[in-house]
């Protein structure tokens, strides 16, 4: 199964999938921007050390990518490894015959 189990992990919770989904609008956001956006947009009142802790999740996932310039980090997301579920469970299947 490989990375699975970490992949179900990462994408199980609701913040992790709403860090996700604002890293998909704006990618490259620091760990301040990230938790700003989830407070102003989504009213998740999180500390920076949880929403740190779930990034930790999504990187481990491979879902989240990072970089450091200067005493920034940016985080960047990167969704080829949802492929994985794609590749399991087919979208594109044919209908079976009644």
């Amino acid at each position: 199964m490989g990375a699975e189990p970490d992949l179900f992990k990462a994408i199980g919770d609701a913040t992790r999938r709403t860090i996700l989904d604002e890293l998909t609008e704006k990618d490259g956001q620091t760990l301040f921007e990230i938790c700003g956006r989830l407070t102003m947009r989504h009213g998740l009142a999180s500390s920076r050390q949880a929403i740190s802790q779930h990034l930790a999740v999504l990187e481990q996932a491979g879902l989240v990518h990072t970089r450091r310039q200067g005493r920034y980090k940016f985080h960047h997301i990167d969704t080829s490894p949802l492929r994985s579920i794609v590749e399991r469970w087919p979208i594109d299947r044919e209908e079976p015959n009644p």
